[in-house]
């Protein structure tokens, strides 16, 4: 079955810099783009950060990380990255890595980044 499993996070100071990783199984992940998006805590929604095409030549951030974050995949390793760097107290939040498969969806089990003095 499809799986994703996350990694990284943590507590950083404003400025600093974390990575995420999301390990995926289960599906032909050569064949999918993936996405990235966080969700604050208190808000229900899930804001849109990034997504990788299946080959990794495109890419698209929110206006709120381009410039900070940049998204990459291994494919042959099937896992694709979040590296974030100078970070905002308002970058706070719990990332997941989320893709599409044969009309459904499926999400990581999210990585909590705090950023905060």
């Amino acid at each position: 079955q499809v799986r994703l499993v996350q990694s990284g996070g943590g507590l950083v100071q404003p400025g600093g810099s974390l990575r995420l990783s999301c390990e995926a199984s289960g599906f032909a992940f050569e064949d999918k783009t993936m996405h990235w998006y966080r969700r604050v805590s208190g808000k229900d929604q899930y804001e849109f950060v990034a997504f990788i095409s299946f080959n990794g030549h495109n890419t698209v951030y929110s206006d709120s990380v381009k410039g900070r974050f940049t998204v990459s995949r291994d494919n042959t390793n099937y896992a694709t990255y979040l590296q974030m760097h100078s970070l905002k107290p308002e970058d706070t939040a719990v990332y997941f890595c989320n893709v599409q498969v044969l009309d459904q969806e499926y999400w990581g089990e999210g990585s909590t980044v705090t950023v905060s003095l």
